[in-house]
């Protein structure tokens, strides 16, 4: 087991085995969308339970409490508690402190992001899934009620913020994600303090409160997943649902560039190759998404000729209008159009 004391409070934060928790001597007042007793509650300790790696979706809802009741156990806990429950492992998990004056804030995560969505879209898949974003945070202050709920808001808008950071995908549909199926967050505090009555992202506390889970949740994530920065183009095109397999299949309709096998041939070596051609591919990917959400500017004309006359800034012959309308290619218009310039360069 290892401790670590919060600055400023009673509390500590502890480790063992699967498990990372915030314990005080003195009770805590918490807000908290855990499993195990959330909700508005006063307790003495927040348990981030990290289940075991054969752990499937049969088990968790036959009854997830055994996990929660060997936590308690292990760390010998008999006072109210909240729990929480992640795949993500403990040992990847990231603490950020923020301080001000008095005020002390400490955000403690655990993150993975394999199964991020975007709320509002339709979500068939609703089981337990690995990753979840886990958040405790612990402040010595002395918020009001609403000024609490306000905090709580903060932390979800900052964590979103962060997967915004790294542009995380839905698993679902490859739209931006804001968070994961089954993600969990606890805002907890000691009520110490000059009473406090704004938290949202402009206040004081908020910006602490915001800064602290923002790079808590990207640490944990690169610790639990790898390095989010400059991942491949591969990689970030099959998290909008264009894997090279799908391009391929597309492109493969059109005789003249070869069957699956080869279109996907190609796009590898150019692709590898070529970071012109890689980041062109990227941006019309984001062209995409914009048309998606109807950003494109009304005065840049029809997304038909506006998509053609992008995809020839890559052809090596120079803006022409491409002869081929790739009407039997099922893909999105800037993406359309730059594959097709891709693959038509190869052949030059």
């Amino acid at each position: 087991m290892e401790q670590y004391p919060l600055p400023e409070t009673s509390a500590k934060i502890v480790t063992k085995d699967n498990i990372v928790a915030v314990i005080s001597d003195t009770p805590l007042t918490a807000l908290s969308s855990g499993i195990y007793n959330g909700g508005y509650k006063k307790v003495n300790a927040i348990l981030n339970i990290s289940v075991p790696d054969n752990y499937n979706d049969e088990h968790l809802h036959d009854d997830p409490m055994n996990l929660v009741y060997d936590a308690q156990k292990k760390l010998q806990i008999t006072t109210d508690y909240i729990a929480m429950l992640t795949a993500a492992k403990i040992q990847n998990l990231s603490v950020a402190t923020r301080q001000i004056g008095d005020i002390t804030i400490t955000a403690i995560t655990t993150a993975g992001w394999r199964h991020g969505e975007s709320a509002g879209e339709d979500i068939e898949n609703s089981h337990y899934a690995h990753g979840t974003i886990n958040i405790i945070v612990v402040l010595n202050a002395n918020p009001t009620d609403s000024c609490l709920v306000s905090l709580f808001l903060t932390a979800t808008e900052a964590k979103t913020a962060a997967m915004n950071d790294y542009d995380i995908r839905s698993r679902y549909s490859g739209d931006v994600a804001t968070g994961t199926i089954t993600d969990s967050l606890s805002v907890a505090v000691t009520g110490v303090g000059e009473q406090l009555e704004l938290g949202g992202p402009a206040s004081t506390i908020g910006q602490l409160v915001g800064s602290a889970v923002r790079q808590a949740v990207k640490e944990a994530a690169d610790k639990q997943e790898g390095q989010h920065k400059g991942r491949t183009i591969t990689r970030r095109l099959s998290e909008r649902h264009l894997s090279l397999d799908y391009l391929a299949t597309e492109f493969s309709k059109i005789q003249i560039f070869g069957d699956k096998k080869t279109v996907i041939s190609t796009l590898e070596q150019v692709l590898a190759s070529s970071s012109i051609s890689a980041i062109f591919l990227l941006a019309a990917a984001k062209l995409d998404d914009d048309f998606k959400k109807g950003l494109i500017p009304n005065d840049c004309g029809d997304i038909v000729s506006l998509s053609k006359g992008f995809g020839c800034l890559l052809l090596n012959h120079g803006f022409t209008e491409n002869i081929l309308t790739l009407s039997e290619v099922n893909l999105p218009y800037f993406t359309k159009q730059a594959v097709f310039a891709i693959l038509q360069n190869s052949r030059v």
